[in-house]
């Protein structure tokens, strides 16, 4: 008899043993553990709370969220995977995470054998933002300024690897220039430089932005991704405005430890589909500038080791490990 997605996953909260070979038995009292890896506040956070909302909705049991940021994610990351592989702690990550393999590959863990994916969960786009001091109204503008004055230009980002990062680094990959990174502990000291003119750029999230840049605070350049935004769906994309193979995408998913029976593995996808279909949740997500996307684990391991190649080929061409 098949085992329903509710099933699966209120076996593993309630600490029963399932017929599948090799699961271990719950030591956890049946509080399931979403570990955000980052502060509280950001979208990792956030989408985390919005799965723990709606886990324990459906399931009936105690699912909270446990902060533990630092080092890009990975400390976060480290605790999930020296956990039990019992579907009990799940992590959030956000697109940053692809970056780490390459960033820090001293880790104690790896990514890709001690996490397994569960789901992509959202994606939206950033926005290149300026200070509106720079002279510069376009893409092109800005690609010009920064080739005539090479290092001179900076762009905050909220730390090595982290999306605004890398998406600094594709820049001057793409545009051959010399934009100099200023790395910050979070976005929040990234953008406050920005607004006082410390530094020229960043790679903001495109709801954040939006009004900032209708107050006079910000000029928006481009979005990230190769369409526009719906959102902002008058903001061209850098792709469109200058630099035609630039594509990054801000994108949330949900890994376990890796060798957790793909059967709760497949349960735990279910109860994100389940989440992500629901109207409140895709409204939630729409107020952070983010749409539900969802899939099956292989999608998204599939999608995980394409991100973290082009990660791995934006660190390795720009130095951003040194």
């Amino acid at each position: 008899m098949a085992i329903s997605r509710r099933g699966v996953l209120a076996a593993v909260v309630a600490g029963a043993t399932l017929p599948i070979r090799g699961i271990a038995q719950s030591n956890t009292h049946g509080v399931i553990r979403i570990i955000s890896p980052y502060e509280p506040g950001g979208g990792t956070d956030i989408l985390g709370r919005i799965l723990s909302r709606k886990f324990g909705e459906s399931l009936h049991e105690s699912v909270i969220v446990d902060n533990r940021p630092g080092a890009n994610g990975t400390i976060g990351s480290g605790y999930v995977a020296r956990s039990e592989p019992d579907g009990k702690t799940l992590l959030v990550v956000p697109a940053g995470f692809a970056a780490n393999p390459t960033l820090y590959p001293n880790l104690a863990f790896d990514s890709t054998r001690d996490l397994a994916p569960v789901s992509l969960l959202a994606s939206g786009p950033l926005v290149l933002v300026v200070h509106p001091s720079l002279p510069v109204h376009t893409v092109k503008d800005l690609i010009a300024l920064a080739q005539s004055r090479p290092g001179a230009l900076n762009a905050g980002s909220a730390g090595r690897g982290s999306l605004p990062s890398l998406c600094a680094g594709l820049f001057n990959m793409d545009a051959h220039t010399r934009i100099t990174e200023v790395p910050y502990k979070g976005a929040g000291a990234a953008v406050a430089d920005l607004l006082s003119g410390q530094v020229q750029m960043y790679f903001m999230n495109v709801l954040q932005c939006l009004p900032l840049i209708k107050a006079g605070k910000l000029r928006a350049l481009g979005v990230t991704t190769p369409r526009r935004s719906p959102i902002a769906p008058d903001l061209p994309t850098i792709a469109e405005s200058g630099l035609p193979e630039f594509d990054m995408t801000n994108w949330y998913g949900l890994l376990v430890r890796g060798g957790t029976a793909p059967k709760i593995i497949h349960g735990l996808q279910q109860e994100c589909a389940h989440a992500l279909n629901a109207e409140d949740t895709r409204k939630q997500l729409a107020d952070q500038g983010m749409t539900a996307v969802g899939g099956t684990p292989e999608d998204f391991a599939a999608f995980l080791k394409n991100e973290m190649a082009k990660s791995a080929r934006i660190i390795q061409m720009t130095g951003l490990k040194s």
